[in-house]
């Protein structure tokens, strides 16, 4: 066996890092969040020739699809959204007529291989402090910075890359939107302005208001998956994930019509 050298392994990877970092500091869509919603966005989005990346700002991109429903690895897709399940290659089951089931990490992993197989690049570890919005008040990038930076509480300026279109995948939290009523005001698409919140438990109706939800909802970013309902006022649906697949096919088909 070859004799390794550590500095060799460390130019490695800076040097990969940094090159695909920069690389990305322009680009055509930049999602917050490396959920099932915005992995699926980023695939479709890749798979058009569009530049997309994704900053995810935990260790293991995936969001909660990794956990199944209370930590027992499965989830459950109805018939609307199986044919995501088919396209991705993705095992499962007909529990009743309706109800297909599926390996949570089977899914989660085969999802993020796909959209990263697709073109698109993911950034773990990264979080979304804020945005970059000009005088036409449209929004034009992302702030970056370290997670860790945020969790250890330092004072650390952050980085910046420019975008021509944002979307906040970022589950219940949906960060960026209230971002930017912090920032700007409450000038959101929605009747209040406003990130109105989730409703309780009612997947039926969650379901259906999810693809209905994802949409530009203000100039240049769009919102997609649980981040959809959540800014909508739409209830949450558990882990049958259908919606959520459906909403991140339907933000990328609605992105690749604004940028043509």
């Amino acid at each position: 066996m070859e004799i390794l050298d550590e500095r060799i392994i460390t130019k490695a990877i800076v040097e990969n890092f940094s090159k695909d970092f920069l690389d990305y500091t322009d680009c055509d869509v930049a999602i917050a969040g490396a959920g099932p919603s915005g992995a699926v966005a980023a695939y479709y989005l890749a798979k058009s020739g569009i530049k997309v990346i994704i900053y995810e700002r935990k260790l293991s991109p995936g969001g909660g699809m990794w956990g199944g429903g209370m930590m027992f690895p499965y989830i459950v897709v109805q018939t609307e959204g199986k044919g995501i399940l088919d396209e991705f290659d993705i095992s499962y089951n007909e529990y009743q007529p309706g109800y297909y089931v599926a390996s949570s990490i089977e899914a989660t992993s085969t999802i993020l291989s796909k959209c990263t197989k697709a073109g698109a690049k993911i950034f773990n570890t990264i979080s979304i402090e804020d945005v970059v919005i000009r005088e036409n008040d449209e929004i034009e990038g992302f702030v970056l910075s370290w997670s860790a930076t945020g969790i250890a509480k330092l004072h650390v300026d952050p980085l910046v890359i420019k975008s021509k279109i944002v979307v906040d995948a970022t589950g219940h939290d949906c960060e960026v939107c209230k971002i930017v009523c912090r920032k700007i005001g409450n000038k959101l698409n929605t009747s209040t302005g406003t990130v109105i919140g989730e409703k309780p438990m009612w997947a039926d109706v969650a379901e259906k208001h999810v693809e209905d939800n994802t949409k530009e909802i203000y100039p240049n970013l769009f919102v997609t998956g649980m981040a959809a309902n959540a800014v909508y006022g739409a209830p949450r649906m558990g882990p049958i994930f259908g919606g959520m697949l459906l909403s991140g096919k339907r933000v990328a088909e609605l992105i690749i019509e604004k940028l043509k």
